[in-house]
């Protein structure tokens, strides 16, 4: 019967932590922005709306990193006995959440703005949007 040390599950503790922070990096995935007339900006000069686009783009920022694509369900540690002897194991409850709706629906409506903003500053010919593109665009 194998002996359970504190560093075979020392070691098994650190590999499925390995594993859980790996694969919890995942992409987004593609949110369509929201439409958002561009004559919403239209009193803003230059100057405002290049912070208003530096705003609207570090909410994007923060708002992407929320993402979460795994969640878990809870994580058991035992013993199990079976043909080869007793063993230790452990159980991770790990899933894919498909329940992203409320933050692809923030960032649709950020979208939505940034490109509206780009969309308005072009109009009034800012230099800051010339190298910009809003959706949809190559």
């Amino acid at each position: 019967m194998p002996k359970l040390s504190v560093k075979s599950l020392m070691t098994s503790a650190a590999v499925v932590g390995s594993i859980l922070v790996i694969s919890g990096c995942a992409s987004t995935g593609n949110v369509t922005p929201q439409y958002i007339p561009p004559s919403t900006y239209q009193n803003y000069d230059c100057s405002t709306l290049s912070q208003e686009y530096q705003r609207i783009q570090s909410y994007i920022n923060t708002e992407s990193r929320n993402y979460s694509g795994l969640t878990t369900t809870g994580i058991g540690v035992g013993v199990s006995a079976g043909r080869w002897g007793i063993s230790p194991n452990i159980n991770i409850g790990v899933g894919k959440s498909t329940n992203n709706n409320a933050r692809d629906a923030k960032l649709s409506r950020l979208f939505g703005e940034r490109d509206a903003v780009v969309q308005s500053a072009r109009m009034k010919q800012c230099a800051f949007a010339a190298k910009l593109k809003v959706h949809g665009e190559s």
